[in-house]
């Protein structure tokens, strides 16, 4: 699929159905894995999703924390020498998505 000609609105809407279909075949794949009838590639296939949600998780979490950080909450973050959120080093935000100038 050519995402280039969707609009943003489209393309929103199928990141979140993306997600929506990730989450239900994470769901089958622990599901096979606790009734121990996964296949090899049902296990890889687990390993990946997992780290999917994994990376989104954190990307979530770094997205709020910086809002209310910027918004003066009181939040756990940590920063690198050049003040980027610390969850950058491991992925789970895009390096694009550069934080605003910090209050501390």
């Amino acid at each position: 699929m050519n995402t280039t000609t969707l609009t943003a609105e489209e393309l929103q809407r199928l990141h979140q159905v993306i997600g929506e279909v990730l989450s239900e075949k994470l769901l089958s794949l622990r599901s096979k894995a606790a009734d121990d009838t996964a296949t090899n590639a049902d296990r890889v296939n687990l390993n990946f999703a997992e780290e999917v949600f994994a990376l989104a998780r954190n990307r979530f979490s770094v997205t709020n924390n910086e809002a209310s950080h910027m918004q003066g909450g009181d939040v756990w973050v940590e920063r690198t020498g050049a003040h980027y959120p610390h969850i950058r080093l491991h992925g789970g935000a895009r390096d694009e998505d550069v934080p605003p100038a910090s209050k501390s």
